[in-house]
C-alpha cells in the first residue's frame, strides 16, 4: 500500500509537471497561429522512435489537434507542424513551408514557443511556492534553538570537524536567521562553519570531496539535538506473505511494546548512562545491536525498568515526539509572493551550484543525480498535500532549468538554434538540425539510462 501511496503521488505530481510544460509550446503556438497535430500527456510510442509501437490509451480530436494520453510514461509532447523534434524529422519538411507552420513563422516567435514550457514551469513553480507560503507561512529552528542544546555531529559531521554540542555561530563568515541556511550551503565551494566549542570559537573547514561522503552516508551532517519522549510505540507486526507461506503466523512484537513501554514515557536512562537527547540515545541504541539492554522510563512522576533486546537494525521499535520550540512567520499576500519567488529561484540556484560541483569534480554523478525511484521515495509512503506540493514546486523549478540547457533536443538546444539565427539572419540548415536532433536525443537516452539504472542499483543493491 505505501508503494502505491509513492506511485501515485509521483504519476499525479509527473503529470501536472508534463501537462503544464507542454501547454506552454501548445498555447504560445496557438497564439501565433501555428496548427498543433498532437497534445500528449506521455508517449504514444516508443521513445525516441515515433514509428514504433504507436497506440494510445486515449485520444479525441478536437479541430486540428489530437489530444491523447501515450501509454509509455516518459514525459510527454506537442507535436507542431513544421518543426523539427522527437516527433518528426527533416524529411516530412521537404515541401515549401505553409503559413501555419513552425518554420514559417519569424524566429522570435518560433523562440517563444520553444521557450514557453520553461516560463509555464516557472510561473507554476512560483505559484505553488506563494501559495505555500501564504497558506502555511514558515515554520523553522531558529539560530536561539538550535544553539539552546547545541548541535549534533552524525558520522559526516564529524568527520568533517563537527562535536556534538557544538553552537554554530556563523556560516562563510556570515550570520544566519535559521537552521535550514546551514545545510542548504553545503553546494557551496570552500564552505566554512564557524563554531563555539567550550567556550572557544573555531572555523571549521568543509573540504571538496564532503559532498560524496555526505552522500554516501545519507545525510548524517548536523541536526539539532533535541530532548524527546515517546510519541507512539509500534505495536505487533502482522505476518508478512512469506511468514505464512513457511508457516509462521505469530505476530511479530517490537522490543518496545514486548517490554511495556507506554506512549508518552520519558526515557531517562540507558544501560545506566542518563539520556537527555534523541540523537544521541539513537546513536548509543546502534551500539547495542542484538543485545539486551536495561531502559528506565519515567511514567506518572515514577521511574520504571524495562528490559528487552535490541533488534539487528539497532531499534527498539517506537516513534520519538521530537521536543523542539519552533519559529512561525505568518506573510501577507504580497509577502508570500516575494518569500515564494526567491524559494522558487532558490532551486534553480541550488541546481546550478549542484552541476558545477559535479563538472568540477568534488561530487560523483552517481551518487548527486536523482531518478524516478529516488523521487517517489521523496513524495512519501502517505499522502501529505503540504510535501506534494513543495516537492512539485521543486521540481518545477529543477524542469525549467534542466530544459533550459543548452542540449538539442532539449528546450534550450531549440532556442539555442533560433538565437543563432535571430543574431546571423539565417537558420542552421535542416540537416543540421536534425543531426544535433539525433545527438541531443543519444545524449538524453543515455543520461537517463544512467539515472534509472543508477536508481535501480542503488535501491536494490
Amino acid at each position: 500500500m505505501e508503494g502505491l501511496i509513492k506511485l501515485a503521488q509521483f504519476i499525479l505530481g509527473l503529470s501536472i509537471l508534463v501537462s503544464l510544460h507542454e501547454f506552454g509550446h501548445y498555447i504560445t503556438a496557438k497564439w501565433f497561429k501555428m496548427k498543433v497535430d498532437k497534445f500528449y500527456l506521455f508517449f504514444d510510442f516508443l521513445f525516441p522512435v515515433p514509428s514504433l509501437l504507436n497506440f494510445a490509451l486515449f485520444k479525441k480530436k478536437i479541430g486540428d489537434t489530437e489530444y491523447g494520453l501515450g501509454w509509455f510514461p516518459l514525459g510527454g509532447y506537442v507535436s507542431i507542424a513544421g518543426m523539427i523534434d522527437e516527433t518528426q524529422d527533416a524529411s516530412t519538411l521537404a515541401a515549401k513551408p505553409e503559413p501555419w507552420e513552425f518554420r514559417a513563422k519569424p524566429a522570435w516567435q518560433r523562440l517563444i514557443v520553444m521557450l514557453g514550457g520553461i516560463i509555464v514551469n516557472v510561473i507554476l513553480g512560483v505559484l505553488i511556492y506563494w501559495g505555500i507560503n501564504y497558506n502555511v507561512g514558515n515554520n523553522f529552528v531558529s539560530k536561539t534553538e538550535l544553539n539552546k542544546n547545541g548541535i549534533y555531529a552524525g558520522r559526516v559531521g564529524k568527520d568533517v570537524g563537527f562535536q556534538t554540542g557544538d553552537k554554530v555561530l556563523k556560516v562563510n563568515g556570515h550570520d544566519f536567521k535559521e537552521y535550514s541556511e546551514l545545510t542548504s550551503a553545503i553546494l557551496d565551494k570552500g564552505l566554512t562553519y564557524t563554531v563555539e566549542r567550550k567556550g572557544q570559537v573555531t572555523d571549521i573547514q568543509i573540504p571538496d570531496n564532503f559532498l560524496n561522503k555526505l552522500t554516501e552516508k545519507r545525510g548524517e551532517f548536523i541536526s539539532p539535538l533535541t530532548a524527546f519522549k515517546v510519541g507512539q510505540v509500534v505495536g505487533p507486526k502482522a505476518p508478512s506473505f512469506l511468514d505464512k507461506i513457511f508457516g509462521n503466523n505469530k505476530p511479530q512484537e517490537t522490543p518496545a511494546f514486548d517490554s511495556g513501554m507506554k506512549d508518552g514515557d520519558k526515557i531517562v536512562s540507558l544501560n545506566g548512562k542518563p539520556v537527555l537527547f534523541f540523537e544521541t540515545f539513537a546513536e548509543d541504541l546502534a551500539l547495542q545491536k542484538g543485545k539486551k539492554i536495561n531502559i528506565a522510563v519515567e511514567r506518572g512522576g515514577k521511574i520504571d525498568s524495562l528490559k528487552m533486546k535490541v533488534t539487528d537494525e539497532g531499534k527498539i521499535g517506537f516513534a520519538a515526539d521530537k521536543i523542539i520550540d519552533y519559529t512561525h512567520e505568518d506573510y501577507t499576500l504580497f509577502q508570500a509572493l516575494s518569500v515564494g519567488t526567491t524559494d522558487a529561484f532558490n532551486v534553480i540556484w541550488q541546481n546550478i551550484k549542484g552541476f558545477k560541483r559535479i563538472f568540477a569534480g568534488d561530487v560523483s554523478a552517481r551518487k548527486a543525480l536523482s531518478g524516478p525511484f529516488e523521487i517517489a521515495d521523496m513524495y512519501g509512503s502517505s499522502w501529505n498535500w503540504l510535501n506534494f506540493w513543495t516537492l512539485t514546486g521543486m521540481l518545477s523549478m529543477a524542469l525549467a532549468f534542466m530544459n533550459f540547457l543548452p542540449i538539442p533536443a532539449l528546450d534550450g538546444g531549440h532556442a539555442l538554434f533560433l538565437m543563432y539565427e535571430i543574431i546571423t539572419g539565417r537558420p542552421p540548415s535542416i540537416k543540421f538540425q536534425e543531426r544535433a536532433q539525433q545527438v541531443g536525443t543519444l545524449i538524453l537516452l543515455a543520461l537517463m539510462a544512467f539515472v534509472i539504472g543508477n536508481g535501480v542499483f542503488k535501491k536494490f543493491f
